[in-house]
């Protein structure tokens, strides 16, 4: 697929600067350095871009004191700080668990047009190195809150190689950042794609299926074993389109087609609530916000760019 890495948190071409990482500490005290900044996640933005700041900028007094290296932007390293540990006043935790936070917060170092705002909302308005950036940053700092103790004997690891790492001085024990692979499936039958829906999902929301690769499985074997599970549809060919980082928290999505080799569906009400065939023609009236009860997949989504790829005859 020549397109493929043109797929939202993909292809700037970032230089990730591991050969440094070793330096990373000292590297980000120096002053050409840029930072930018995440608070639970949600990167600060202003105008549409990332808020780079440099070292000795007043808000890093909210920040923890690891930094992460994201890799080298332009003529400077880039590194992402934490701010999490910072409190904003009138803090609506009920909102911040929505599946798509729509709250805003402002830190008082920064003018008002400076805000922390829900990647998942702002991922296609990001230039590609800005969206690589914020993923890389938030996919990581997730890594360092869930894996803080040593798998091996459970004393709590330290960060290390910028971020790359976290090393145990009990055992002497080295972790690295976990990514889960995950497969989501443009499964097709003449002229209509498979999608489905999951518990919980807002109103209207339907999307490709998707599910996670087990150990000692293949892509391909992955695709057939989840469309099975979730609709009772059997596949046969399966080829790689494109892959997505999705840091929702930590999966690499692996785009996969498949041609069905059956028709009926019986879902697993376990796995998903509902699973249809969609036309060619009723897809392009759910692009066009036109379809009586289904809504587009979100934009930014690798599930959006393969349904809009396929309606637009481009899975080569």
């Amino acid at each position: 697929m020549r397109i493929a890495e043109t797929v939202t948190f993909g292809g700037s071409g970032l230089d990730r600067a591991a050969e440094v990482r070793d330096h990373a500490a000292h590297l980000a005290t120096e002053p050409d350095a840029q930072i930018i900044l995440l608070w639970r996640g949600k990167p600060l933005l202003a105008g549409g871009a990332l808020v780079r700041v440099g070292p000795l900028h007043p808000v890093l007094k909210d920040a923890t004191a690891d930094k992460v290296l994201l890799g080298r932007d332009g003529d400077s390293l880039a590194f992402a700080a934490d701010l999490s540990q910072w409190q904003p006043d009138n803090l609506d935790d009920q909102a911040l668990n929505t599946f798509l936070d729509p709250t805003e917060q402002r830190h008082p170092a920064f003018p008002d047009d400076h805000v922390f705002k829900e990647l998942r909302g702002v991922m296609t308005m990001l230039s590609p190195r800005d969206a690589e950036l914020a993923a890389t940053a938030r996919g990581i700092f997730n890594w360092h809150r869930s894996h803080r103790f040593c798998a091996a004997c459970g004393v709590q690891s330290c960060f290390a190689m910028g971020g790359w790492q976290r090393n145990c001085e009990a055992c002497d024990a080295h972790h690295f950042p976990r990514t889960d692979p995950v497969v989501i499936m443009l499964i097709t039958q003449g002229n209509a794609v498979l999608v489905g829906r999951s518990h919980g999902w807002p109103q209207g929301m339907y999307s490709l299926l998707a599910g996670f690769v087990e150990p000692g499985e293949t892509l391909e074997a992955a695709v057939r074993r989840e469309v099975f599970e979730e609709s009772g549809i059997t596949v046969g060919e399966v080829s790689y389109l494109a892959s997505q980082p999705w840091p929702f928290p930590s999966s690499l999505m692996f785009g996969c087609a498949g041609k069905a080799t059956s028709r009926d569906i019986t879902i697993d009400p376990q796995e998903i609530e509902d699973a249809r065939w969609v036309t060619r023609e009723e897809m392009a009236d759910v692009f066009a916000g036109q379809h009586p009860d289904i809504l587009p997949a979100r934009k930014g989504a690798i599930a959006h760019f393969l349904l809009e790829n396929w309606l637009a005859d481009r899975l080569d």
